[in-house]
């Protein structure tokens, strides 16, 4: 693990001298971003080579002979660590240009220092081999995030979205730190491995626990709320590593528990797949009410989150009832999505990204025909939103199509697994179709059409190191598309980490057929594009008018009579309005000549809808109702801490 321990350390030495020379505002840029994306491609070197040659990798560091930092390689933690620092490298990167206009040397040294922090404990949450070492690593990672989040700090809304951050990862982390309280109550040790021995009904309690826990950080539902708040904050490379990657983590910790219980009861599927579909579906229709593109992109991490879990799901309810076929295509379906959402989600918040550095502005009806000024950015947007809807030949669709044939392959298992498998078939058919509106509203209110203020007029992309790791990511959607074939072996080298000891599983069949439909599709793209060329050919000597679209009888139409956002949604949000209620500000128009009005709507989140009035208000009561104790007498603060003494010591 030599070259693994390299890398972090190069990762976080440029977060240091980024903060030592902070006031040498490029070079402290600079050396942090070669040095970020020079450690993190080390990293991946190491990580890919441990995928495609498997092994497995153990090291351990002792303090004091009081406790041990042990950190474990195998095929699952390279095929997480692939993805961290593949999606680390394009965002280091991507940052140069980025940030060169932000004010203040310390505020950037700081945000690389962080930023560095976060690469580097994601790869050791994924590396960790016992509690200590985890638990270390995920505080540091909740920490060194929380302090990305409030880069803007400033702002009251950032704040507020920091704080309520926190607050959830560290709620996250207290179920989690519970299930292995535990583990170790009944085993005595931090080690993982004697998680086995645990009584059956004690690992229920711990997978759900832990599944609370982790999935806190996952963003699934209803433990989310942070989330669409937290990503607009942050700068847009660290939302893309956010989203990205770092909610992954908690993808991994609920496959490592399971992995690690070694129990398998079609319990866990359930659980698994009905947050799963709840995660997927709501999370899309909350993305088809958002005005804010971030926070559009934000409640897709939820819906793909929720496309993830379906997948475990069904590979829980396939090892739990023997058949070996499910399971794999089940897990290598959910595990090939955490590494296709990573590249299409950091691609679609580095094309927010561009767009906001452009405009100044994350509001969707406030743009409109950037795809003129923008083409790169605009193109690879597209292509990103192609492949988040699950559409050929892009990678999105390889992952959703095993996640497919593992749930109809499961039909004919049993009464109760024939419904979860038909609730999983209809619900993924419902995401799809909901995120392919999605996509559909923001590529044609934000890209096309005309602009509908001067910003979005005048909007023109700029800056290499922006669109370079735009052009990777996008190519990348594309690769994993066409030629699936070496990244589904990487999902299944990660699937056989999982210790479900199922030997050859015939899966190759349904990757020919996937590369066969994508390649198809390729095809056709490519037809299309030739026809497209041929027709520029011949109207190149002629000449072209151009003149406004018909108004439909209209003399004079302004941008304001295109669709915008809420209009485009309204109908599918109305259909949905029970799980995601409308608020709209509307006043009537009063008069012969009425004067200027406006129109506003908002989707309400219900989790965070309930969650306010059900928790928030009722705890604020309370301690506002015991504030008297806040007095600020010194003397009687000390007798507080006397006497918290003299009753512990009645328990101990």
């Amino acid at each position: 693990m030599c070259q693994f321990f390299n890398s972090t350390l190069i990762i976080m030495l440029g977060g240091f001298l980024s903060l030592v020379l902070a006031r040498q505002k490029t070079l402290s840029r600079g050396i942090a971003v070669l040095l970020l994306s020079g450690g993190s491609l080390l990293g991946l070197i190491d990580s890919a080579g441990k995928l495609l040659n498997p092994g497995e990798a153990w090291t351990s560091f002792n303090y004091l002979d009081l406790f041990s930092l042990s950190f474990h390689v195998d095929g699952l933690s390279a095929f997480f660590l692939t993805a961290i620092f593949a999606v680390s490298m394009m965002a280091a990167i991507y940052s140069f240009h980025y940030m060169e206009n932000e004010e203040g040397g310390i505020k950037n040294g700081v945000n690389y220092f962080f930023f560095s922090m976060l690469i580097a404990s994601m790869a050791l949450v994924v590396t960790a081999a016992n509690i200590l070492t985890f638990m270390l690593s995920w505080e540091i990672m909740s920490l060194s995030s929380f302090f990305l989040v409030i880069y803007g700090h400033e702002s009251s809304e950032n704040r507020k979205a920091g704080y309520l951050y926190f607050v959830f990862t560290h709620i996250g982390a207290m179920f989690v730190l519970g299930a292995f309280g535990l583990i170790y109550g009944h085993t005595g040790s931090f080690d993982f491995a004697p998680m086995a021995d645990v009584p059956e009904a004690v690992k229920i309690l711990i997978f759900v626990l832990s599944f609370i826990g982790f999935g806190s950080k996952a963003g699934v539902f209803p433990f989310h709320v942070w989330l669409p708040h937290a990503h607009p904050a942050a700068p847009s490379h660290i939302s893309a590593v956010m989203s990205g990657v770092m909610i992954k983590t908690g993808i991994y910790g609920i496959l490592r528990i399971y992995a690690i219980l070694d129990f398998h009861t079609p319990i866990f599927g359930y659980i698994t797949l009905i947050a799963g579909v709840l995660s997927g579906i709501l999370g899309v229709v909350y993305a088809l009410g958002q005005h804010d593109i971030k926070r559009l992109l934000a409640y897709h991490s939820v819906e793909n989150i929720g496309i993830i879990l379906i997948g475990l799901g069904m590979g829980m309810i396939g090892a739990a009832t023997g058949n070996p076929l499910v399971t794999v295509l089940g897990f290598a379906g959910g595990i090939l999505h955490v590494l296709n959402h990573s590249i299409f989600k950091s691609l679609l918040f580095m094309g927010a990204g561009m767009v906001l550095h452009q405009t100044g502005t994350r509001s969707i009806d406030a743009l409109g025909g950037l795809l003129k000024g923008m083409k790169i950015t605009g193109t690879t947007f597209i292509i990103a939103s192609l492949a988040i809807c699950g559409l050929p030949p892009f990678n999105g669709f390889v992952s959703e199509f095993f996640i497919y044939m593992g749930s109809f392959k499961s039909i004919p298992l049993g009464s109760m697994t024939f419904a979860m498998s038909i609730f999983a078939i209809i619900s993924l058919a419902v995401i799809g179709g909901l995120a392919l509106a999605c996509f559909t509203k923001v590529v044609g209110v934000v890209f096309q059409g005309e602009p509908r203020t001067k910003v979005a007029e005048n909007a023109k992309e700029h800056g290499v190191a922006m669109m370079v790791p735009m052009g990777i990511l996008a190519a990348a959607c594309v690769i994993i598309g066409v030629y699936p074939k070496v990244f589904i072996n990487m999902a299944l080298k990660a699937v056989q980490a999982l210790g479900l000891d199922y030997g050859q599983v015939p899966v190759e069949p349904f990757g020919h057929i996937t590369g066969n439909i994508t390649f198809a599709a390729l095809l056709f793209l490519v037809l299309v594009l030739i026809i497209l060329g041929t027709r520029s050919i011949y109207y190149r000597k002629k000449t072209v008018t151009r003149s406004g679209t018909w108004g439909c009888g209209f003399t004079q139409p302004t941008v304001k009579m295109q669709y915008t956002g809420s209009s485009y949604a309204g109908s599918i949000l109305e259909f949905f309005s029970a799980a995601a209620p409308l608020t709209e500000d509307h006043p009537p128009i009063k008069g012969r000549f009425p004067v200027k009005t406006h129109y506003h709507s908002h989707v309400n989140d219900i989790a965070e809808l309930h969650m306010i009035n059900a928790v928030v208000r009722p705890v604020l009561y309370l301690f506002d109702k015991l504030r008297w104790m806040q007095h600020g007498d010194i003397h009687l603060y000390i007798g507080y801490i006397l006497l918290t003494i003299i009753l512990l010591l009645f328990f101990i």
